[in-house]
């Protein structure tokens, strides 16, 4: 029988995985799941959700390619779990460039994760435990989802534990699914169960064997299928000795792996090279996987392979691994440690470093806002040069500021008793003017806009932060009822652009703001100076501004309520109606008449024109050529057209 050609598994993130024949073993990060980590289920519990992102960045970047996201967990709402920590994981680009798996025992879990993730998830599980019909139904709607799923090894009559059992029912699932119901084989990742050895059961004694034997069984008759299991699960008989379960792991993936297991839900970091394993215990430890009686030297006493296992795993215990490279950024100047932190958005030392580099201005006769305005929008500002050069992209400016909103959050209460100092010595507070800021009506983020409001209250503006999901007709009757000298909106998902400029035309139709014109601030992530131009302005008199981050944000209020105001307006009035030009012209480029561009050829005299003589003849290669050079004859003008930027 001719083999069967499948295409390879395709899954994304934000970058896109395939895994097919040839493919490397794939790590599944198993940290963040509550019924299997202790500690992320207490970070959960606790609603400590920033310290739980962390755990999953660990994981990836110990060598996750698919995270494993469980919260199934008594005392928590799991759906509702499930749904935030996914949409936190979506603005944090070093976890979220690697698909997802959703992993629940509960079917509006998974339905409501689905809903939550971008590109091609996989779902952790289904299986026929419940009959037929329920797992077609689920089958199907994993179908339509476009997700990936895992087949666990169970049936109704309950989980398969050997051998035997492991085919039937992974052979009778994979003809429901391919031959009934038309489910992509490449989709499938049967899970044959993965259970503990070593136990002191001698039924336990061939788990790993069969599972391995299982392995090679699928991979050989069920064409494109994948194989997973929870590899941790394995050594759980040595729970507290992380050295002899990393061991158990390595060894048993060594095996696994040979037979054609594609992915494993495994700790990255509690997975070791099978070569660099110490000799005793890689011997000991494959026995005890692979089941096989050890030869035993003359008056040698015969003793069991886990028996002998034991013997070692006390000695086997040794120190932390070293990390020291990984933290070589803390040896860095307390400055430069602060932009790295905000760069790479590492949350870990940000309020050690913070209060170190205020004691530091605060001895040189500082302000805490000097911190605010100098180191610390220094870093924000590489991150607003690499998100312009394109080598940052959005959710990671998102983790940047989060933690910017963490070191400003530490200095407020400084600010706090500087301001009342002040007043106590009967200092000028008088406020510059007031500001209502809010993230628009669709749009949750506000971490920007927090920053922007700390910055603007620093310079003693008066600012009213009304928070998000800000409806414009609650917006524009606060600013009413405050006295707003400036309204400020803010958001970062797209459908944000369209409802500011419902806000700007619903400002034009008022006359308290069309008559006073009140200024509009635009700002978040998505906004831009040509959208702001094109899209925004027009819908309204009053002077409408585009802030770039939040260090421009005291300059250019400063501006609107300034003396010199009508010149600033002017200015920018006049910046704008250039940018409409451009975006208008781009669209249309003037033509000349037939008749005038054939008058304006180029005059060639062909008759007495010699052509010069090729230098060679044929194809060349260039070979280590500095693209550098190549970049300096780019014409750019193209590219800031399409980008809707200004030219170079």
């Amino acid at each position: 029988m001719s083999e069967i050609q499948v295409p390879p598994m395709k899954l994304s993130g934000l970058e896109p995985v395939a895994i097919g024949a040839g493919s490397l073993f794939v790590n599944i990060g198993e940290r963040t799941n509550v019924t299997g980590s202790k500690a992320f289920a207490r970070l959960i519990l606790n609603g400590e959700y920033e310290q739980a992102l962390v755990v999953a960045r660990q994981q990836v970047e110990n060598g996750a390619q698919i995270i494993d996201i469980n919260m199934d967990e008594a005392m928590l709402d799991s759906q509702a779990a499930m749904v935030r920590f996914l949409n936190l994981i979506a603005s944090e680009p070093d976890i979220a460039r690697v698909p997802i798996m959703i992993d629940s025992s509960k079917w509006s879990v998974i339905e409501a994760g689905l809903r939550c993730i971008q590109g091609k998830g996989i779902v952790n599980s289904i299986s026929m435990k419940e009959g037929l019909e329920p797992f077609k139904h689920q089958a199907k709607l994993l179908k339509r989802y476009g997700a990936a799923a895992v087949v666990m090894a169970f049936d109704e009559q309950g989980q398969a534990d050997t051998y035997e059992r492991k085919i039937e029912i992974c052979e009778r699932a994979y003809r429901v699914l391919v031959d009934e119901l038309d489910f992509p084989p490449e989709d499938i990742i049967f899970d044959p169960n993965i259970f503990a050895i070593a136990t002191g059961i001698e039924e336990h004694n061939n788990y790993a064997v069969d599972f391995i034997n299982a392995t090679r069984w699928i991979k050989a008759n069920l064409p494109g299928a994948k194989v997973s299991g929870g590899v941790s699960n394995v050594s759980f008989s040595f729970r507290g000795n992380d050295p002899v379960r990393e061991a158990i792991h390595t060894v048993f993936l060594y095996h696994a792996i040979q037979a054609g297991m594609d992915m494993g839900i495994v700790n990255a970091g509690m997975v070791g090279v099978y070569d660099d394993l110490e000799p005793t215990l890689r011997e000991r430890v494959e026995d005890v996987v692979l089941n096989r009686t050890p030869v035993y030297k003359p008056g040698e006493p015969e003793v069991s392979p886990s028996e002998r296992l034991i013997e070692v795993a006390e000695t086997a215990k040794s120190g932390a691994k070293d990390d020291s490279k990984r933290n070589e950024w803390r040896a860095l100047p307390v400055r430069q440690r602060l932009s790295h932190a905000l760069v790479h958005g590492m949350n870990e030392h940000i309020v050690t470093d913070t209060e170190e580099v205020w004691q530091a201005i605060k001895a040189e006769g500082g302000r805490p806002l000097h911190v605010i305005e100098g180191p610390l929008m220094d870093g924000m500002n590489v991150v607003g040069d690499l998100f312009g050069q394109g080598k940052m992209f959005l959710p990671q400016v998102v983790k940047s500021a989060r933690v910017m909103k963490q070191a400003v959050a530490h200095l407020l209460p400084y600010i706090e008793a500087e301001k009342l100092l002040l007043e106590a010595a009967g200092g000028d507070v008088k406020t510059k003017g007031k500001i209502i800021i809010a993230t628009v009506k669709g749009d949750v983020h506000d971490i920007g806009k927090n920053i922007v409001t700390v910055v603007l209250q620093c310079n003693n503006f008066d600012v009213v932060n009304m928070g998000v999901m800000v409806p414009c007709h609650e917006i524009l009757a606060r600013a009413k009822v405050e006295g707003a000298d400036i309204v400020g909106l803010s958001g970062l998902i797209t459908p944000s652009l369209e409802e500011m400029q419902y806000v700007a035309g619903e400002m034009q139709k008022d006359d308290h703001f069309r008559i006073k014109k009140i200024p509009l601030m635009i700002g978040g992530a998505t906004t831009s100076r040509v959208h702001t131009a094109v899209k925004i302005s027009p819908h309204y008199e009053g002077p409408v501004v585009y802030v770039p981050d939040a260090s421009r944000s005291v300059s250019v209020a400063q501006s609107l309520l300034s003396d010199q105001a009508a010149k600033y307006i002017a200015e920018l009035n006049a910046d704008y109606d250039k940018v409409r030009t451009q975006h208008a012209n781009k669209k249309q480029t003037p033509m000349w008449p037939l008749a005038k561009a054939r008058a304006n050829a180029t005059p060639i005299d062909w008759a007495h024109y010699t052509p010069p003589q090729p230098k060679f003849i044929g194809r060349r290669v260039f070979k280590n050529f500095d693209l550098a050079e190549l970049a300096n004859y780019i014409d750019w003008g193209p590219f800031f057209q399409t980008w809707d930027l200004a030219g170079p």
